[in-house]
């Protein structure tokens, strides 16, 4: 009787990638305390996920944007106001091959984003959001890897090193504080904010994964007389995510998601601003496990009956992490004289083209520059910087898949005469790449009792273009050793087209056939 040895082994299968455009949009109306709007100045906000569900051929995703306004009033002496409001949104995206249960990865970020005055007291926003959705499904594969008791069996089989799935996980972190500002600033309202995970990090130990990261915070804001400033600060955010048999040796992927925002002066202290962030953490953790996969069998002396299949995992997973130097000088018109008080830095990646061993990125930083002038009043001047960066010394680069992230890690800007500004800014760059591995195997097998009675014989064979000795040696009844050995073939993965072979074989003695 054939026993087969099964060893386990977890794919967490890629099975659908999205990346769509979708708006949000609403209206505000200007609290009475506020002044009318003549015009916007500038308009930012900061996207919250509340939830996103798999569901039969489609996600569902529901969230909202913090939306800050800096507005010019009307009838008043004010320079500048600013609006805050939350912009709800609900979408539900298409997604091919995408079921319920099944786990969803999404990045999503502000693309652009306005306030149309409609009236002196009513502004509609308008967002648009690029989405970007990666679908994956948990399954569990038993592998047959060896057979046990094998009278005469023959086995192909192949060492394969794959990624296999150790465990998932997730968990909530909620960063607070308060943010202090210059004691001379008696704060009036919040006019603009960004939040930014930088500083990523991991560290595994006793079946935990501990994340950590930092929020980036950068607030502008009015004092009651009439001032704009601006304060950086950040915010540990630290999380223990529990995931049994966890080791240094595995590699993570960790993403973040900001689940909910709110930032608000503190009513206990006029100098300083109260922020809390909940941000969801999920991390998969992969071993690299070699197993020996048996591809296909016969037997020259019994039927065997089997059924194959095929699994699709990944391989030759990595991380790789660079530092992109970004020193470039742009040129601003009009603004000799202007107090530069704070740039919008985005980087977004344009294009990506794969050869041979690298991979190489097109990319191009969005940066909104933000000035005032003497009198306080803000002016908006707006430019871009395209530049390039490599991931090299990659085997068949052209095979990977890939998904790669940037993050402003730091930024300085130096105001020079003629309205010029150098612009010295430094990107970290997140590669996440894997070669996708379909492994064709034997799935379940039967033994139907041996065959006739046998005899044996030696056939002629000519070796044709995609031969091997595995498809000769399983035509003919045979084996690979046999045949190498009566042709003195060393290197059983060596026969050349039109090579004469003779095939040692069996055949029932009542089929042959005497001339």
């Amino acid at each position: 009787m054939i026993e087969a040895q099964r060893e386990n082994l977890s794919i967490n299968k890629l099975v659908a990638e999205k990346r769509e455009i979708i708006f949000a949009e609403g209206d505000m109306i200007v609290p009475d305390s506020k002044p009318d709007i003549l015009n916007t100045i500038c308009t930012s906000g900061v996207v919250s996920i509340y939830k996103k569900e798999a569901q039969e051929q489609k996600v569902r995703i529901d969230g909202a944007i913090n939306t800050y306004i800096m507005y010019m009033p009307d009838g008043t002496e004010d320079t500048v106001r600013g609006l805050n409001t939350t912009i709800d949104f609900s979408e539900n995206i298409n997604v091919s091959n995408c079921n319920e249960g099944m786990n969803v990865i999404s990045e999503v970020k502000v693309k652009s984003i306005e306030g149309k005055v409609i009236n002196g007291r009513k502004v509609g926003i308008k967002a648009t959001l690029e989405v970007n959705l990666k679908i994956y499904l948990n399954e569990d594969v038993e592998v047959i890897n060896e057979i046990q008791n094998e009278n005469n069996i023959q086995i192909l089989k192949e060492d394969l090193r794959v990624n296999s799935l150790v465990g998932q996980g997730e968990t909530k972190i909620y960063a607070k504080d308060n943010i202090q500002i210059d004691n001379m600033d008696n704060l009036a309202e919040v006019l603009k904010a960004q939040i930014c995970l930088v500083d990523k990090d991991i560290k595994i130990s006793y079946n935990k994964v501990l994340t950590k990261s930092e929020a980036e915070i950068k607030i502008m804001y009015l004092t009651e007389d009439n001032r704009i400033n601006t304060i950086n600060y950040k915010i540990p955010v630290v999380g223990f995510i529990d995931i049994q048999n966890v080791t240094e040796e595995n590699i993570c992927d960790v993403s973040y998601e900001i689940r909910n925002v709110i930032i608000k002066p503190n009513t206990q202290d006029e100098h300083s601003i109260y922020i809390e962030i909940e941000i969801e953490v999920i991390c998969n953790v992969y071993e690299e496990k070699q197993i020996n996969l048996i591809q296909d069998m016969y037997s020259p002396t019994q039927n065997i009956d089997f059924e194959k299949k095929q699994i699709t995992t990944m391989t030759e997973k990595q991380n790789i992490t660079q530092i992109k130097q970004i020193r470039e000088k742009v040129n601003l018109r009009d603004i000799e004289g202007l107090n530069l008080i704070d740039v919008e830095t985005v980087p977004t990646i344009v294009n990506e083209n794969k050869i041979n061993s690298k991979i190489l990125y097109e990319a191009e930083l969005s940066l909104k520059f933000i000035f005032t002038d003497a009198r306080m009043q803000i002016s908006v001047k707006d430019a871009k910087i395209p530049f390039e960066y490599t991931i090299e010394n990659l085997q068949n680069g052209e095979s990977l898949n890939t998904n790669s992230n940037m993050e402003v890690c730091a930024q300085d800007f130096i105001i020079q005469d003629g309205g010029d500004i150098n612009c010295n800014i430094d990107i970290q760059t997140d590669t996440n790449m894997y070669r996708t591995a379909n492994l064709n195997m034997i799935d379940s097998i039967e033994e139907n009792d041996e065959r006739e009675e046998q005899d044996y014989s030696i056939a002629i064979y000519i070796v044709k273009k995609g031969d091997t000795l595995w498809n000769i040696a399983k035509e003919f009844g045979s084996t690979v050793d046999g045949i190498a050995r009566v042709n003195g073939i060393e290197d059983k993965n060596q026969i050349m087209p039109g090579q004469k072979l003779y095939i040692p074989k069996f055949e029932r003695i009542s089929e042959r056939s005497y001339e």
